[in-house]
């Protein structure tokens, strides 16, 4: 719980200084630049916080740091909206206490359920969106290979940075 207290707060404060905003556009191409400002606010800081504790790891993979910046990409629906940070809250109890009712809402998806759709197969949407913005194979192959719980030594690290954020 504390844990997800303060991915709150930093999700709720959290704002990207013009360095760390120059950063990430040395890092991304122009089209993979515009799926990463597509997202969230929330979304962008996690997202660069989980390149930032890989670079702070000693990862100076650009790949990986790529794959990090766009692995929650897929938060956005078809029509270009975000999913709203209120529905995280419920995701999260709904994962843990009723995966069941979960899945259900999010194979419904309809109306105010929407999010649940989206955040479902949140990962998957981020291969295919980082594949359609040109995004390199590697690249595009790490987003694949953590959608499908595919354990490889980058996803092995994405995932220690991302539980780390």
């Amino acid at each position: 719980m504390i844990y997800r207290f303060r991915q709150l707060v930093r999700a709720l404060s959290g704002r990207m200084t013009a360095q760390e905003q120059e950063f990430v556009a040395g890092v991304l191409s122009a089209k993979e630049l515009n799926l990463f400002r597509h997202m969230a606010r929330f979304d962008r800081r996690h997202c660069l916080d989980v390149a930032q504790t890989l670079k702070r790891g000693g990862q100076p993979d650009s790949i990986l740091i790529k794959a990090a910046l766009l692995h929650d990409a897929g938060k956005v629906g078809d029509d270009g909206r975000p999913i709203p940070l209120l529905y995280y809250g419920m995701f999260v109890v709904l994962k843990k206490l009723a995966p069941g009712l979960y899945d259900r809402v999010a194979a419904d998806g309809r109306g105010v359920l929407w999010p649940f759709a989206i955040h479902a197969v949140h990962e998957q949407r981020s291969a295919a969106l980082a594949l359609a913005a040109g995004s390199a194979p590697a690249v595009v192959a790490i987003l694949h290979d953590y959608a499908a719980d595919h354990e490889t030594a980058a996803t092995r690290l994405l995932a220690w940075a991302d539980d780390l954020n």
